[in-house]
């Protein structure tokens, strides 16, 4: 009864407030609308190429022709990738330009949310700002065009606002209805009030003392780094010359009318051979996320700067966290920040913080921003669910580019919108904005490109243009895979969800497992759905590193670091024969120009120290050292050295790979050496080849305060020692006697 009062005291207070936005939506799509019927939806007469893309080397060697660009884009994340696509289709030669990966940035370390921003619209109502109302009411837009565009990789997805207060059912209500107004015609569902009974049963791991109900509203979900990428291809396929690992290293000017320096291409470096180059463009555009600003002082080093740096750290947490199609929203955590919980690649993943920081291209995830996600998690989340350090699988920190308008007279604060700028040499800049809005954002920066160099092009042909993969895909996609190729369905299933209609050529480069089923799709690691052919086909997609294909062409190293880890060998050694590496750094040229090859040991080293670093393995395994005091009862410390000492006989205080090979093999079970080797190097904090026996009791106190988990020497250990006293034989007088 008093459920329902509330949900009709909700509609009085709301109402006022819905007229109010209506209005002004009303307005907004009418002027969308009618400025949409002036605009060609897709490209036409702009050629696109059908069949293999350029190799990297061919598009390297395209850059190096005398001819001149109309534009070229300095950056590869989501926002570069959009200009050239959207220069591109407009059938402007384009070149973009990235000194690591697509994607390897900003781009592909977001909450994984294609939304318009319900705090946003919030701050909108509260402060009566019609600037942050049309930010959320663009961004709503582009979230469907999103969905779209590149149905493979997106969907929508409910998310839950669980309510504690009865006064916050009428709030919230309010703010979550104006928030599907706002979206008009391009609303994902109808957001909807539950019952706490309902709310728990669709969310069962939900704290329920004092839960009134929850709310549920639409945003859509996606995988980022491959939508980062989707694009890029898709601009390589309408003409645009993508070429990664390559790194501007100044702005080439020349003088323009009235004598004024002008910008008119730049000089690059190719990362992968050490070769420097010029390239020439009519108009170069500035799209580097949070490094805008070292751009911008190529062009004038006196320039101030505009970008703020923030850093947002996320966690990844097995997939029992959450359900399998909801997610969480924490809307006012313990410091005022918003908390996602979000299931995502059959994982869940939590963030994120907001904290100021340095740019630079390696961050790294701290211990107590990790702990500060586990604690939100753990006020949401019932009793009965314990929320352990040790769960979490991957972490990694991604930096926020937030700007200031420096074309605006209130320059101290920060702008939440994008912003394009001009500068007196013709540089474009464009900054700030979010992962949903990238079309806009491209929309713009080209728009000022034509009118700032009087560009040969038209409007914008890039609403309603599908991304790479999303013209030949469907929902039932995978069902075909299976049944043409004999691939698991679960591969099947993410290979769909992935390349989308691309899948097929995955397919057919995959290797025969020489099983009964799966017939072909060997698996990269066990536990996940990343065969070897992905690693193949990431090749053709621009990948030229191990760390390119366990981050960004898979996502391997975003969701366990640890499997990330186990499968880099054998993508080191497949990459090794796709690409032809040498056994050696440096091998000179005719030209006497230094060519950089990849050893496979510098290629292991390089992705491990990415893992450590930047996807949380630091922090997983200080888990361990920081632990040092050995917190166990007696007793649980006299079991677990008798359980240390069955693999250790003779006494010396550590065992090896020989001493669990030998326990191994008395009880019938068969296990190859490299496999030993990283189960113990897990544990083999000094790294000396040997654990021993403090560090074993270390990981045993470790794993009783929840700090790790599914550690696989421990279970290894135990059951070792389960099976050895199964095996044990039975004494005479408790066998009914004998001769």
């Amino acid at each position: 009864m008093a459920f329902q009062k509330a949900v009709k005291g909700t509609a009085l207070i709301g109402g006022g407030a819905i007229a109010t936005v209506f209005g002004l939506s009303q307005f907004s799509q009418y002027r969308d609308k009618h400025g949409a019927l002036v605009q060609v939806q897709a490209a036409e007469g702009v050629p696109v190429r059908k069949g293999p893309l350029p190799s990297r080397e061919q598009q390297i060697q395209a850059l190096q022709s005398d001819a001149e660009f109309d534009v070229l884009v300095i950056g590869g994340g989501a926002t570069g990738c959009g200009c050239a696509l959207d220069a591109a289709t407009r059938g402007l030669k384009t070149a973009l330009l990235e000194r690591d990966d697509f994607s390897s940035g900003t781009s592909s370390r977001s909450t994984k949310l294609i939304h318009g921003g319900v705090r946003y619209l919030q701050k909108a109502i509260m402060k009566l700002d019609f600037e942050q109302y049309r930010m959320v009411k663009e961004a709503l837009e582009e979230r469907a065009h999103l969905l779209k565009s590149a149905p493979h990789l997106s969907a929508p997805l409910p998310i839950m606002l669980p309510i504690y207060k009865w006064w916050q059912l009428p709030y919230y209500w309010v703010g979550i209805k104006l928030y599907d107004l706002v979206a008009g015609s391009q609303c994902l569902k109808s957001s909807y009030v539950l019952t706490k009974a309902r709310a728990l049963e669709l969310f069962p791991m939900l704290r329920r003392d004092r839960l009134v109900g929850a709310i549920v509203y639409y945003d859509g979900q996606h995988n980022d780094a491959r939508m980062n990428l989707a694009i890029a291809l898709t601009a390589a396929r309408y003409g645009a010359v993508t070429a990664n690992y390559t790194e501007v290293q100044q702005l080439l000017k020349e003088p323009g009318t009235g004598g004024r320096l002008r910008v008119c291409g730049v000089r690059c470096r190719d990362v992968l051979t050490g070769k420097e180059f010029d390239v020439r463009a009519k108009c170069v555009i500035n799209a580097t996320g949070p490094f805008t600003d070292s751009v911008r002082k190529m062009d004038d080093e006196k320039v101030p700067n505009i970008c703020q740096p923030s850093a947002g750290v996320h966690i990844v947490m097995p997939g029992y966290y959450s359900p399998d199609n909801m997610g969480l929203l924490d809307p006012a955590t313990s410091d005022g920040r918003v908390i996602f919980f979000l299931p995502w690649e059959k994982m869940t993943i939590a963030g994120t913080t907001d904290s100021p920081t340095d740019v630079t291209s390696h961050p790294i995830p701290t211990e107590e921003d990790i702990n500060f996600i586990l604690s939100e998690v753990r006020n949401y989340l019932g009793a009965d669910v314990e929320v352990r350090r040790g769960d979490v699988l991957a972490a990694w920190s991604g930096i926020r580019p937030l700007v200031t308008n420096p074309d605006s007279k209130d320059t101290q604060s920060l702008s939440r919108n994008h912003v394009v700028t001009v500068s007196d040499s013709g540089l474009i800049t464009v900054a700030g904005g979010k992962w949903t809005t990238y079309r806009a954002m491209a929309r713009d920066t080209i728009d000022a490109a034509v009118r700032e160099h009087s560009l040969p092009a038209g409007s914008c042909q890039t609403m309603g243009l599908q991304l790479e993969g999303a013209q030949d895909w469907s929902p039932t996609l995978y069902i075909r895979l299976v049944q043409d190729y004999g691939l698991e369905s679960e591969v099947a299933q993410h290979l769909a969800s992935t390349y989308g209609g691309k899948a097929f050529e995955v397919a057919k480069i995959a290797q025969v497992t020489g099983k009964r089923w799966p017939i072909v799709g060997k698996r990269l690691v066990s536990e996940f759905p990343y065969i070897e052919a992905e690693v193949v086909y990431g090749v053709k997609e621009y990948a030229r590193t191990a760390v390119d294909i366990i981050s960004r062409r898979t996502r391997l190293a975003f969701l366990n670091v640890q499997a990330a880890e186990e499968a880099l060998p054998r993508i080191v050694d497949i990459m090794a024969k796709e690409l032809n590496w040498a056994e050696r750094c440096v091998t000179e040229g005719v030209d006497g120009s230094g060519s950089l090859a990849f050893p496979l040991q510098e290629q292991l080293e390089a992705a491990r120290t990415f893992l450590y670093y930047e996807m949380g393995y630091k922090v997983k395994t200080d888990q361990l050292t920081d632990s040092s005091e050995i917190s166990l009862l007696p007793a649980d410390i006299e079991r677990y050295k008798k359980r240390f000492h069955m693999f250790d006989k003779d006494k010396k205080g550590f065992i090896t790979i020989l001493d669990v090979q030998r326990v191994l093999q008395s009880i019938s079970v068969q296990m190859d050496e490299n496999t030993l080797h990283e189960i113990l190097n897990e544990v083999d904090l000094n790294k000396n080849g040997q654990v021993e026996l403090n560090e074993f009791l270390q990981l045993m106190s470790a794993i009783q305060k929840g700090r790790v988990s599914g550690s696989r020497l421990a279970v290894l250990m135990k059951s070792a020692e389960e099976n050895l006293r199964r095996r044990q034989a039975i004494p005479v007088d408790r066998s009914g006697g004998g001769l």
